[in-house]
């Protein structure tokens, strides 16, 4: 499903800008958790959906979503943009289906799965300590010390 043609050239340049890997998020979270002594791979292709993070030894896989390309329920960022609204709603629906089977498929594998959302890890970036953060981290196992 292709999006249509961008109707200006601000659209374009923006969806232009738009990362699927490595994004500010990712990046925040990656640091975060190296710091705390969690040690994984990311962007694993041996894994059903190629979870942002991940540890095969620990069965752990994180993904990190965008609010709006993954439909954050009641978070202000996931609004549909006014242009191509049905496009876009039927476009972030196919995300969030493909999303749930990635997070099956992997808990079929035995791993725990966890999704952190884009809007809770602007904090990252200035706070070192989980127990400081105003959202819960995902329970992950003990660090590999």
């Amino acid at each position: 499903m292709r999006p249509p043609a961008a109707s200006d050239e601000e659209t374009r340049r923006r969806m232009r800008r738009v990362r699927q890997r490595d994004t500010k998020p990712e990046r925040a979270l990656r640091r975060w958790m190296w710091r705390a002594g969690h040690r994984y791979v990311t962007h694993s292709a041996n894994l059903p959906g190629s979870p942002d993070l991940s540890n095969t030894r620990r069965k752990w896989a994180v993904f990190v979503h965008g609010c709006f390309w993954h439909g954050h329920e009641g978070c202000r960022k996931s609004r549909l943009p006014k242009r191509n609204t049905e496009f876009w709603a039927n476009k972030i629906a196919g995300n969030v289906a493909r999303d749930e089977r990635k997070e099956r498929s992997l808990r079929d594998l035995g791993f725990d799965v966890y999704v952190v959302w884009e809007c809770n890890l602007g904090e990252l970036a200035t706070t070192s300590e989980q127990s400081q953060l105003s959202f819960p981290l995902p329970p992950l196992p003990r660090p590999d010390r």
